[in-house]
């Protein structure tokens, strides 16, 4: 069985709900990405989603913009990633999810990314900009590997579309709260819960709301809605308030937001 699915079946027998972390690979920078990773799963992180450093990322707000670049300027690469899980790996049981556009991924060849990251322990990947209906290659390499492909449902979504996602997706499905990009927001969106029942509703995975989540109270209230939370920018702000080797803030952050997704069914 997939980590991925193993993980959201021992939540669920505990009454947890799943705490997705996102990170830049390389950031803040090579060392301390692979120093931090353990402390972050320490802290309470159940899943791991990788970001893969890429110049034109379009579903990306400011924060992972900025940490995405800086991540390439340090020379960050996806060979560079393959290798840092890799050694992630040998100390590190939770799922790795790697995010990534489509570029990148053709570049290395669709038959070689997908061997790599399996010999990388790589659980799942998101591709943003790739659509169910032109996914077969990707769909037919992940499974032959054993790595849940995972897409993006958006409010937007007519019915016919959220049911063709949720039948495509593997592992979850990543329930996009609002329209627009990643970042921090105030406030959730009001009409989220009835979007997250609509898609609970077609899915027969189970359900992780990402994209504007900041806070605990705010992990809280998704939690009570959702089966995961997934928290990028927010985190990713955190790391950059820190200072290596302790990483006070990010470890803080996380440990705060995962206290309230406990028994939180």
């Amino acid at each position: 069985m997939n980590r991925i699915d193993e993980t959201f079946k021992a939540l669920k027998a505990k009454q947890d709900k799943a705490l997705i972390g996102y990170l830049t690979a390389g950031y803040p920078d090579k060392k301390s990405f692979e120093a931090l990773v353990p402390r972050l799963v320490e802290a309470g992180l159940d899943m791991l989603e990788i970001g893969i450093a890429f110049s034109d990322p379009i579903a990306d707000g400011p924060v992972i913009q900025q940490a995405s670049q800086k991540a390439l300027d340090n020379g960050v690469t996806l060979d560079w990633t393959l290798q840092a899980t890799a050694r992630l790996r040998q100390t590190i049981k939770i799922p790795f999810i790697f995010m990534s556009y489509c570029n990148p991924i053709y570049a290395m060849g669709l038959e070689t990314f997908f061997k790599r990251a399996k010999e990388s322990g790589v659980d799942g990947l998101i591709v943003p900009d790739l659509i169910p209906d032109v996914a077969g290659p990707y769909e037919q390499a992940a499974q032959q590997h054993g790595i849940h492909l995972i897409y993006l449902a958006s409010p937007t979504s007519p019915k016919a579309r959220l049911v063709q996602i949720a039948k495509q997706t593997r592992g979850f499905l990543y329930v996009v709260s609002l329209t627009g990009v990643t970042g921090a927001r105030a406030d959730l969106p009001k009409d989220l819960g009835a979007f997250v029942v609509r898609a609970r509703g077609t899915s027969r995975v189970p359900v992780a709301v990402g994209f504007g989540i900041s806070t605990p109270a705010q992990a809280k209230a998704v939690g009570k809605l959702a089966d995961g939370v997934i928290v990028g920018s927010a985190l990713i702000k955190a790391v950059s308030a820190s200072q290596a080797p302790h990483f006070s803030e990010a470890i803080s952050f996380v440990t705060s937001l995962k206290k309230e997704l406990r028994h939180a069914s």
